[in-house]
């Protein structure tokens, strides 16, 4: 392999360029597909760098401005000169197969990236230095992200895009029904939200212990075991036999104590029993991975939603994902998590629940949109926030303290965002004993 020469078409490199100079108008075209190191040739690469670049002034690219932006920079000599800039044009008549010859470069710069990714893995497996399954990892983040840096984006006609809208309101109107999305469990919440729509990050913020990955949970089993409907679950704080005792002590509402000390009675032993054949039937796929980077979150869910086809997925919680960047500041990294869980939701077109902690500040007081932890870039990309409220455990009365061990602990759950609908507050009650949430027997309050 060390004396084989990396696959290349010197021809379609050229003819790329050659195209870009007599037409300005196939550079929108190219820029879908090719950056200046997708191109074998280094020279071709830095032409290819200065077109754009030209565009990018609003400066026509042609032999002339070309030759004097390499001339300017110091590159000429280095491209081949005024004589082979020159000579581009010659290669191809018309610009007509712009996207032809933008296609075969980026497909052989796809080939030496698979050979780069491939050799740095065969490298490591030989280094007995290394671990088979970091050496793993790595080859498939590299993989992914060629997937991902390869995505070319045009735009649609309003023809192409009213007749998709067309079909889905047809499909809205054959159906009438108030939930077009997938059902939370929570009446009064599915009012405000219709369900959770596909393609929509929503955000659930509380303060410790108020119950986000129970109200999670209870969502998850709902949609999983009630539903049949495909579920990811990602636990970064407890583990997954722990989640999965939680879950059975909320879908057979069995005290959870009980549950981990063995002091059972028969009847709650043969429910638990009962239980268990109905969650191993449930759709439901739980990913234990304490301090799991970003790139492994995409790249399991990827592989959820393309084997398991799974329709929504929750992730217990944002805060704890770690960042490829770990040398930027905090806030930044989370600005990182935010953005890519919103691209991932419009990737997969799925729902993505991720859980957030919030300040202290919102212990004051109802939490508002300020009180989001780490970053203010989770205000702007979720489609949906809401917030876990109630009194702490400070504030509570003894005789209300004897009250929740039977009936519950009341909490409000505020939706303070919705972007393509109303807000409002939602009424629950924790069962602390079984983790579970249910519903008062409220109105919602909306405006």
């Amino acid at each position: 392999m060390k004396n084989t020469i990396p696959p290349h078409d010197p021809l379609a490199e050229q003819a790329v360029l050659g195209a870009l100079l007599m037409d300005k108008d196939a550079i929108p075209v190219a820029i879908q597909y090719l950056r200046g190191d997708d191109f074998y040739s280094h020279a071709n690469g830095k032409i290819y760098d200065v077109i754009l670049q030209l565009y990018d002034k609003d400066v026509e690219a042609d032999i002339l401005s070309v030759t004097g932006a390499l001339r300017q920079n110091g590159k000429l000599e280095e491209t081949g000169g005024p004589g082979y800039v020159a000579s581009l044009t010659n290669v191809v008549p018309s610009s007509a197969n712009i996207e032809y010859y933008a296609q075969t470069v980026q497909s052989y710069s796809l080939k030496r990236s698979l050979i780069r990714v491939s050799n740095e893995a065969i490298a490591k497996s030989f280094d007995e230095s290394q671990e088979s399954r970091i050496i793993l990892e790595e080859a498939q983040q590299k993989l992914f992200e060629l997937s991902d840096n390869r995505k070319t984006f045009t735009y649609k006609s309003a023809q192409e895009i009213v007749k998709q809208t067309v079909d889905v309101i047809e499909r809205f109107y054959s159906l009438k029904k108030n939930i077009t999305g997938i059902p939370s469990g929570f009446e009064d919440l599915d009012k405000l939200t219709a369900g959770f729509q596909n393609a929509e990050l929503i955000i659930i913020g509380a303060r410790p212990s108020m119950g986000k990955t129970a109200l999670a949970l209870t969502m998850a089993g709902h949609i999983a075991i009630d539903k049949g409907i495909s579920t990811g679950f990602f636990t970064l704080e407890m583990s997954d036999i722990a989640l999965m005792l939680r879950l059975f002590s909320s879908e057979a509402r069995v005290n959870a104590n009980a549950i981990k000390t063995g002091f059972l009675n028969k009847t709650d032993y043969d429910k638990l029993f009962e239980t268990a054949s109905r969650i191993y039937e449930a759709p439901l796929y739980i990913v234990d991975m304490p301090n799991m980077k970003l790139l492994d979150l995409r790249a399991q869910s990827r592989r959820l939603r393309a084997q398991q086809n799974v329709q929504i997925l929750f992730i217990d919680y944002l805060t704890l994902i770690t960042s490829e960047n770990f040398r930027l500041p905090r806030h930044e990294q989370i600005a990182e998590i935010s953005r890519s869980l919103k691209s991932l939701a419009r990737e997969l077109n799925i729902p993505i629940v991720a859980l957030s902690q919030l300040t202290r500040e919102a212990e004051k007081d109802k939490p508002n949109l300020a009180n989001i932890r780490d970053s203010g870039a989770i205000e702007q990309d979720a489609d949906v926030i809401m917030f876990l409220h109630g009194k702490r455990e400070s504030d509570r009365t003894q005789t209300e303290k004897d009250a929740d061990v039977e009936e519950g602990i009341e909490r409000d759950l505020i939706v303070a965002k919705q972007r393509n609908g109303p807000v409002g507050t939602v009424n629950l009650r924790l069962q602390s004993k079984y983790a579970k949430f249910v519903s008062l027997a409220k109105n919602t309050d909306t405006n």
